[in-house]
């Protein structure tokens, strides 16, 4: 009987918890207000059509598909219950999703982001998930660059309210009637020849940017998470 009550759970869990996730994004869309700060060559080639690919941190995932302004983004999200959920809800904002993490399919999803870059979508990559260490920026987005051939914009947000979760990533959720602050950072390039001594420089050097992307922007709404 309780394995029976516990897939029914489940089933209700990943039935509802999206619904309940998009509706907060909807609320906060209605209600927040978002400033962007460097973002004019991001924006630049949304407009235009070029293909992209950014980064962000795990615990600022919330607010991500609020700020797209591209005609089509994929994102890797890891094989657990919560990355079923969180793509279950980002789909519902046309954002498309492929399975994988570094230690349970990451190959897979590794080529999978590949052809949908090939196929035309923008790529969005969290350098520190699924799983951590919180802040520490692993290789492959860096060697993901490298093989679609573009660059990595760093990207990081702000709010002047927001509750901070538990969770191993310390997700940031802003409140409604927030001011919400974006930051972009100058690109990352990797070299399509780029050696192993490159890749961990530009590997550094995205790290290096997220956090002061991160810091920035909490300058700007006056605020500071830990």
């Amino acid at each position: 009987m309780e394995p029976r009550r516990s897939r029914r759970g489940e089933r209700l869990l990943l039935a509802l918890a999206p619904r309940l996730i998009s509706a907060l994004l909807q609320l906060l869309r209605w209600t927040v207000r978002m400033e962007f700060v460097g973002a004019e060559e991001l924006f630049r080639r949304w407009r235009a059509g070029e293909q992209t690919v950014v980064a962000f941190w795990h615990n600022r995932l919330v607010m991500m598909p609020l700020a797209y302004g591209g005609r089509e983004m994929c994102i890797l999200l890891s094989q657990s219950r919560d990355g079923e959920i969180a793509g279950r809800a980002v789909q519902r904002w046309g954002v498309r999703t492929v399975r994988g993490s570094a230690s349970r399919g990451g190959a897979r999803g590794f080529l999978a982001l590949v052809r949908a870059f090939r196929g035309g979508a923008d790529l969005a990559l969290v350098p520190d998930g699924p799983r951590g260490p919180r802040g520490v920026a692993k290789p492959g987005v860096v060697h993901l660059a490298r093989a679609v051939g573009a660059p990595v914009f760093p990207v990081s947000y702000a709010a002047s309210r927001f509750r901070q979760l538990r969770s191993w990533d310390r997700l940031v959720v802003p409140l409604p009637f927030a001011r919400v602050c974006f930051v972009v950072g100058a690109p990352v390039a990797v070299d399509r020849d780029a050696d192993e001594a490159a890749l961990e420089a530009a590997r550094a050097t995205l790290e290096e940017r997220l956090h002061a992307v991160t810091a920035a922007a909490e300058e700007r709404v006056g605020v500071r998470t830990v």
